[in-house]
């Protein structure tokens, strides 16, 4: 404060200001009036200038002393001047213009609000300070209830592990939903655009068909998709479960659990997405007939699609991807044909990835292959694979001894698509 004060006294703006008011005075009935209207306005300049590092050091200099310090004098001397113009003082002392007063109501309403602002913030704090603890509460209980049981280790192996008590900021998942939106649409792009391809090099050093590895692709990304919404749907649940018990708030159930996963969407477990995504594909007819490749060699692959996945069903409404079948009809507004494709041929022979499906709208096309006559080409060269590798020694040893019926050699295999 005190720099402040001695740089305001070394300006000598006050005796040029009353240099300028005596010239103003003299010359004043030979001025003309626009002359005059100028010389009024630079007082005025002046005048705001001077009273605007004036309160800068009132600010100062209350800070200095305290959070209580000068309350007395600003309500005696400061405060009965306010929402006036014009008005003596209780000294004797008269304010040469309003503009000081203004400037002190308008800091005055913004200190007001900023202390409201605080309270309200306070307020909150305690809310969610109140809403942990009762989650707390929530846990000690059920870990008493578990240690007073019979059988605990059964017990905890079907109860997941307890929510972290953390705050969440209401209605955080309406306000970013767009922009959420925008980020995961255009994140899937990006996975089809170059994490795919990033996949399809490591799959292409195990695999040389160059269809089976599309193949392994595509359904890595629909089981991914289906793995992360059958995980969204149970931490979905654990959180309502918990939040149920101390919910008091303005908002809706439904709203504070969807904030507390947005929030909290580090808490999904897409581990366990990934072991069950390659479970998944490991029995899958189609691509399982390739036992030179482990599909853990794309498991980071599995994970970023396991992750986007998960948090387009915390969008409203949520994303997913369209259901493909070989053999279907293709459908221009849902894919892309893709480079090695017969243009001609009406029936998708196999898909190279899927579309992007927001309430049943394609909102991203998908990829497919289409050409005449691969689809029943494949279907034989499956067939054989999965009889093949399905028949055991012990089976197979049986089946040299006897004839087979003519019924068993000419029944298709059960693998049918």
């Amino acid at each position: 404060m005190a720099g402040s004060l001695k740089k305001l006294a070394k300006a000598e703006s006050c005796r040029l200001m009353q240099e300028k008011l005596e010239s103003w005075s003299k010359d004043y009935e030979i001025n003309s009036c626009d002359q005059n209207l100028n010389q009024c306005c630079e007082l005025i300049e002046m005048t705001s200038v001077i009273q605007g590092q004036l309160f800068t050091i009132l600010n100062e200099t209350s800070r200095e002393s305290g959070h209580y310090a000068g309350v007395d004098t600003i309500k005696t001397r400061l405060l009965p001047w306010l929402g006036t113009w014009f008005s003596h003082a209780t000294s004797g002392r008269l304010f040469e213009t309003g503009l000081f007063l203004n400037q002190d109501s308008i800091e005055t309403e913004r200190k007001l609000r900023q202390l409201a602002t605080s309270q309200t913030l306070q307020l909150q704090d305690l809310q969610e300070e109140l809403t942990s603890t009762r989650l707390e509460l929530n846990h000690v209980q059920q870990e008493i209830a578990r240690s007073r049981s019979p059988s605990p280790r059964r017990i905890r192996s079907r109860s997941p592990s307890p929510l972290p008590l953390r705050s969440c900021s209401p209605g955080r998942a309406r306000s970013t939903n767009a922009s959420r939106h925008a980020f995961l649409v255009a994140r899937f792009g990006d996975i089809y655009s170059k994490d795919r391809f990033d996949a399809e090099r490591i799959l292409r050093t195990y695999i040389s068909d160059m269809e089976m590895v599309q193949r392994i692709i595509y359904t890595a990304a629909v089981e991914s998709f289906h793995a992360a919404k059958m995980a969204y749907r149970q931490f979905k649940m654990r959180v309502r479960k918990t939040l149920s018990i101390g919910h008091s708030g303005p908002e809706s159930l439904e709203d504070t659990v969807m904030d507390y996963i947005v929030r909290h969407e580090d808490l999904y477990d897409v581990q366990a997405s990934v072991n069950e995504v390659i479970r998944s594909m490991n029995i899958n007819p189609k691509i399982s007939s390739t036992p030179e490749c482990d599909f853990a060699v794309i498991s980071s692959f599995i994970r970023e699609l396991c992750r986007v996945a998960f948090s387009m069903q915390t969008l409203t409404p949520p994303l997913d991807v369209a259901f493909g079948m070989d053999g279907e009809f293709f459908s221009e507004t849902k894919y892309h044909r893709s480079v090695d494709s017969d243009y001609t041929a009406a029936l998708v022979a196999y898909h190279v990835w899927p579309a992007l499906m927001e309430n049943d709208v394609v909102i991203v096309k998908g990829e497919a292959v289409t050409k005449r006559g691969a689809l029943w080409s494949h279907r034989s060269r499956s067939r054989s694979q999965n009889r093949s590798r399905s028949v055991s020694p012990l089976l197979s040893h049986l089946s040299r001894s006897r004839s087979p019926s003519p019924q068993r050699s000419g029944s298709p295999s059960r693998w049918q698509y």
